[in-house]
């Protein structure tokens, strides 16, 4: 098949993905809208069953769920709707994943030599490091928060940075390519993760109606965040490494300061001290949630105005 079929095919695939991961945040925002609903006990009804008018004992006992104060455990498990739309976005990833591939045989090389291919791959392994999440701790509760990332990230990443298949510059020649970018993109997921569980830690910390009272307890969001953002910065650690290996390879200097280097620098400082803060300095709460987002918005900052705005050694990233 000849390349621009590949990458036609690649694109319809890919517009596919996005179509689906559409339909996985809608029926994962109806599953949250239908917990918020099942969730929200009247003020009177919770009176009543604070008083004892459900015709609970005198002595304590748990009051019994009537009519007017319905039991709010069986509403915060995972629906129909979060079970739908969990099916939706492992269909779109592998759609996504097709269409990755497609790129890369179009391409007669990796997908992640441009912003584009690198959204398309870093993409897939932020939803990907989702689902595989399964095999460890059910996290459904973030499907809205991956399957509107995805959404928005491939749509931005297809209109804006979109190119056709091209050569790769000499000094990405290299085995180092596969090595540097997908550790990288791996960090970037487990990153992504990791803001998702903060932003419902902040959200929580100051709501807890709704839906938010079937997540896990802030402290236990806290942990997890800080599990996933640990194994993000390991990946993060090695691309800081392995960037500098290459570009001795490349242009015979292991650091030159070039702006894309000194950001990855800067976001490895980030993460450090977020790890360090929490282990050491006893940073909890939302102080521990807001030092992960600035990690992240690191990342997109590094991904985006540095590429576009900044000239460098690495300025083919922006092609």
């Amino acid at each position: 098949m000849p390349p621009a079929e590949l990458d036609a095919w690649s694109l319809l695939l890919v517009y596919s993905a996005m179509a689906v991961y559409t339909l996985a945040f809608v029926a994962y925002a109806v599953d949250v809208a239908r917990r918020s609903a099942a969730t929200a006990v009247p003020e009177e009804a919770r009176e009543l069953v604070g008083a004892g008018a459900s015709g609970a004992p005198a002595t304590g006992a748990p009051a019994r769920p009537t009519a007017s104060a319905p039991a709010t455990a069986p509403a915060g498990r995972p629906g129909r709707g979060a079970r739908i739309g969990f099916a939706l976005i492992v269909i779109a990833w592998a759609l996504h994943l097709g269409g990755a591939v497609m790129r890369g045989l179009a391409a007669g090389r990796v997908p992640w030599a441009n912003m584009y291919e690198f959204a398309l791959t870093g993409v897939a392994v932020i939803v990907g490091v989702f689902v595989l999440s399964r095999l460890w701790r059910d996290l459904n509760f973030l499907g809205v928060f991956i399957s509107g990332l995805a959404t928005v990230f491939l749509g931005v990443a297809t209109v804006n940075f979109y190119v056709t298949p091209t050569p790769l510059p000499p000094a990405l020649q290299s085995y180092w390519l596969v090595i540097h970018v997908f550790v990288a993109t791996l960090a970037t997921g487990f990153f992504a993760l990791g803001s998702g569980l903060s932003v419902l830690q902040l959200i929580k910390e100051r709501r807890s109606s709704g839906f938010l009272r079937a997540l896990p307890s802030t402290v236990q969001l806290e942990d997890l965040a800080y599990r996933v953002g640990v194994i993000g910065f390991i990946f993060w650690t090695f691309t800081l490494i392995a960037g500098a290996i290459w570009a001795e390879h490349a242009w015979g200097r292991y650091w030159g300061w070039d702006t894309k280097e000194v950001w990855t620098f800067v976001i490895w400082v980030i993460y450090a001290g977020y790890i360090h803060a929490r282990a050491t300095r006893g940073w909890r709460g939302s102080r521990s949630a807001w030092l992960q987002l600035v990690g992240f918005a690191a990342i997109i900052f590094n991904y985006s105005v540095v590429n576009l705005f900044f000239k460098g050694l690495h300025a083919y990233s922006g092609l």
